[in-house]
């Protein structure tokens, strides 16, 4: 157990039954009221993003998660399956649990699978992945002066917008949290 005064963005607990991992913290102090702590959180679990007002005297259990690397192997009809890099086990995960990680997910690509008591949680990829161009629409002669963007699909399928100068068969990187173009490769 650890008292909420401990705790600090990036940690993982548990309440109520749920895994937490803490985003955002804050401690308030008013005039003669007790202390009190803010704790903007996630769950783990479902991914859900809630707010939470602690004493500053209650405890929470810290939850320890492992993170793991692993293979993406193939959808095998609805089950995804990965591989241990080292030891070569593989475990399947339901698609319906990762559906915005597979918009950026290709076989072979090596990603962190986080469990939490054998318990998988989900997958961890890197923030900043190279995608191959395989669509683009056509440029609009004379629309340069606003920066303006027009859609491309990279070789996963995901639709999204990008600089005029991107043609396809090229390479870009593309933010995997917001699913935003980052840059050329």
């Amino acid at each position: 157990m650890i008292n909420v005064g401990d705790l600090r963005p990036g940690m993982t607990f548990q309440y109520d039954g749920n895994l937490y991992i803490v985003l955002e913290y804050s401690h308030n102090k008013t005039a003669r009221a007790a202390a009190n702590i803010r704790v903007k959180m996630k769950n783990l679990r479902t991914g859900t993003t809630t707010e939470t007002t602690f004493g500053n005297s209650e405890k929470v259990a810290r939850a320890q998660i492992e993170k793991r690397k692993m293979q993406y192997l193939y959808d095998n009809g609805g089950m995804l399956v990965f591989m241990d890099n080292d030891t070569y086990d593989q475990i399947e995960i339901p698609a319906d649990r990762l559906t915005w990680e597979m918009n950026f997910m290709k076989e072979s690509d090596n990603v962190e699978v986080t469990t939490f008591e054998g318990e998988v949680l989900g997958v961890a990829l890197p923030v900043n992945v190279p995608f191959k161009v395989i669509e683009a629409e056509q440029a609009v002669k004379g629309d340069t002066a606003t920066g303006a963007m027009k859609n491309a699909k990279i070789e996963t399928g995901f639709e999204l917008k990008v600089p005029l100068f991107i043609e396809a068969g090229q390479t870009i990187v593309v933010n995997t949290v917001d699913g935003k173009y980052s840059g050329r490769a």
